[in-house]
């Protein structure tokens, strides 16, 4: 009779290292593709460190993750004149797609942001989808931007007609 006690209790401990171990054994997969997931990784922070620099409003942060070439001093010169004309900027974007070719990446984000002259300012809301461009696999920088991205919203305000105010 003590025998018949104690095996139900023999067959749960049974049970429940068997499923210990099966839950130790997966874990301990090793990644397939590790030089994949690493530049995954290094596009992820990049793209990161970019929309930080910019929300910063530190330009020569923003020249340190870019190519020099000259397609990109335009760009350089929008995100310039953002910093002369506003004084608090909020961005926020997602990586919607990530496309690898050879050395080049191509990410594709949706951001939307805020943009205000003074901290009482309502400012500037606008958002949009864009391309960032990078080159490298061992070093990650921008090459290239198409779309609508973020950069050179004063360029852009200063471009429109004034909104008009309530009447009075």
């Amino acid at each position: 009779m003590f025998y018949l006690m104690r095996l139900p209790a023999l067959v749960l401990v049974a049970c429940l290292l068997w499923a210990a171990g099966q839950t130790t054994g997966c874990s301990s997969k090793e990644n397939r593709y590790p030089e994949d997931r690493a530049r995954f990784v290094k596009i992820d922070k990049a793209v990161e460190e970019l929309r930080n620099a910019y929300s910063r409003r530190d330009l020569s942060d923003i020249q340190g993750l870019m190519l020099p070439r000259e397609a990109l001093d335009k760009t350089t010169n929008e995100i310039q004149q953002d910093f002369q004309t506003y004084q608090e900027i909020a961005l926020e974007w997602t990586i919607d797609r990530i496309v690898i070719e050879g050395e080049t990446t191509e990410v594709v984000v949706n951001w939307a942001g805020q943009w205000r002259k003074t901290p009482d300012d309502a400012g500037t809301r606008e958002r949009g989808q864009g391309v960032l461009r990078w080159a490298g696999q061992k070093t990650v920088l921008l090459d290239g931007l198409a779309g609508d991205l973020p950069f050179g919203m004063a360029l852009r305000r200063a471009g429109e007609p004034p909104r008009p105010g309530p009447s009075r």
